[in-house]
């Protein structure tokens, strides 16, 4: 099942998160995308501890998208270093396994 992968992104407002599930999607570089649209994230960055609203992606896919995915998002991302981390499947139902290949099949548009 190590073939398939799930994909957390974080980002700063709803609409840049709709438009990067969208552009996902439409390019079948992701065959779902769900948005969480209010996560509290707690971070360092640059030396300090910051606190923020954000929103928070879950894209499936396949391991061979990973890095076409990776690069769709960080081109319509506004952060600097956006998160994207990837977690394998180790086990799904096969009919929505099934799906998912045929929904990523020809990845990068058709």
């Amino acid at each position: 099942m190590t073939n398939y992968l799930v994909v957390l992104i974080t980002a700063g407002k709803l609409e840049e998160a709709e438009k990067i599930a969208q552009e996902l999607v439409a390019q079948r570089l992701a065959a779902c995308v769900n948005i969480v649209p209010q996560i509290i994230s707690i971070y360092r960055w640059k030396g300090e501890v910051c606190r923020d609203t954000e929103v928070l992606l879950v894209a499936k896919t396949e391991r061979a998208h990973y890095a076409e995915l990776e690069r769709a998002v960080k081109q319509g991302h506004s952060y600097d270093v956006p998160e994207i981390i990837a977690v394998p499947v180790e086990e799904g139902s096969r009919s929505y396994l099934d799906w998912l290949s045929e929904s990523v099949a020809h990845a990068g548009g058709e």
